[in-house]
This record gives C-alpha cells, structure tokens and sequence, in this order.
C-alpha cells in the first residue's frame, strides 16, 4: 500500500471516528484484552424498517495468524 493511500486512510478513518466517538473506544479494547481461538464475534445490522441480519463467527488460529499478518502490512 503507498505512503498517499495510506494517507487518505487515515483521514477518512478520523472522520468516523469524530461520527462514531465510542467506536474507537470499542476497538481500543478489543486490541487491549486482545482476541483468543474460540472468541466469538457476533455481528447484527438493524435497518430502519425494522429489518435485521445478523451472523456470527468463531475465531480460529488460522484467523489469528491473518490478523497478525494485516497488522504487519498497516506498519
């Protein structure tokens, strides 16, 4: 990824940031207590007319081994 996008990424994530505020906060935690094989992710989208998906996933050591690689790339 070059210096430019990264750049812009950093922006746009400061602007969710300043329109979500406790977002942030969540993820800062996450990364703290850190996440573990068997930690389970559960994700639910609530539309405005009432409509719902949610899902929900395991994570693996085969997970794990992705997210480190991706932390690796962002540096």
């Amino acid at each position: 990824m070059d210096f430019g996008m990264l750049m812009k990424l950093g922006g746009l994530w400061g602007k969710f940031s300043k329109n979500h505020p406790k977002f942030p906060q969540f993820v800062k935690a996450v990364q703290k207590n850190g996440l573990k094989p068997d930690t389970v992710i559960d994700v639910k989208i609530a539309y405005p007319d009432g409509n719902t998906l949610d899902t929900n996933l395991k994570i693996t050591e085969s997970d794990l081994a992705i997210l480190e690689e991706l932390k690796k790339m962002k540096k």
